[in-house]
């Protein structure tokens, strides 16, 4: 696992979503619920849409281009048309600093 900064806690506020672009992992959208942090990709698995420019809704994050609806906490796709799970990350706080625990594909460390 790889270890990436997204942001401050301190420059989340409570329900926000932010996208933190990441040309290595894909961009993430990092969002604070209630003070729980957590991580998805940031990519709407159903229209090329960024979830980052979409709403929160409770636990729910609304894809602003068709409404589809993801759980923030699990990825599941809850809402028509969505049917593909979001890639969801850990996600530890440090001090005020954010990051996802990332996967690493062995296969292009391999390649290197």
């Amino acid at each position: 696992m790889e270890k990436v900064y997204l942001c401050k806690l301190s420059e989340l506020a409570e329900n926000q979503v932010k996208k933190i672009e990441n040309k290595a992992h894909g961009d993430i959208a990092v969002y604070n619920l209630g003070g729980q942090v957590y991580a998805t990709a940031d990519l709407c698995t159903h229209a090329t849409a960024s979830l980052a420019d979409g709403d929160i809704e409770d636990d729910m994050i609304v894809c602003p281009v068709h409404w589809g609806q993801f759980h923030i906490p699990t990825g599941k796709a809850q809402g028509f048309p969505c049917e593909i799970d979001l890639r969801t990350y850990p996600v530890e706080v440090e001090n005020d600093e954010i990051y996802a625990l990332v996967e690493v594909d062995v296969n292009m460390i391999a390649k290197g």
